[in-house]
């Protein structure tokens, strides 16, 4: 495995977080999602921790003349949802990210164990959830091998517009 350096993410992360959500999100669930809304939540979420927490795996680069770099390889969002049945918050892992190039080297693996150390570290915290497409088989092997389990739930919404 590369060696990867996990860092909370930042206001300068905006575009690559946004770019990385559309992404995703076509390559999940072939949804067009639009740009400008999508640079405006991440900026929400990046500006306001009660919303979100974004991370981003960081590898070191060799480029022209033997300089280092650390370059983005990888992001995942949390958010937190109330459980008055353990009275604890769940930390949902939300807009994983792994450019294609980088994917099956443990980026993922390390964003998800960075999150699972914060987690058993932090006060009032039950747990680690997430939601994954249905035919995601890759996907749902690999949070099988982290020790992640299927809670045995559907996901339901009613998505309301959005007012212009």
């Amino acid at each position: 495995m590369t060696c990867l350096r996990i860092r909370d993410a930042h206001a300068g992360d905006r575009d690559l977080l946004a770019d990385w959500a559309v992404a995703m999100a076509w390559e999940t669930e072939h949804k067009n999602l639009d740009p400008d809304t999508t640079r405006a939540g991440v900026a929400a979420g990046l500006g306001d921790a009660a919303k979100a927490r974004y991370y981003v795996a960081m590898q070191q680069a060799e480029v022209a003349g033997g300089e280092t770099i650390a370059l983005p390889v990888g992001t995942l969002m949390l958010t937190r949802e109330w459980s008055d049945w353990r009275n604890g918050d769940w930390w949902w892992i939300q807009s994983v990210y792994v450019p294609p190039e980088h994917r099956r080297h443990g980026v993922f693996a390390a964003l998800y164990r960075h999150v699972e150390q914060l987690a058993k570290k932090t006060p009032g915290v039950v747990g680690l959830r997430l939601y994954v497409e249905r035919d995601n088989d890759r996907a749902q092997r690999t949070y099988h091998a982290l020790g992640m389990e299927d809670a045995g739930y559907r996901i339901f919404e009613q998505e309301f517009p959005r007012p212009d």
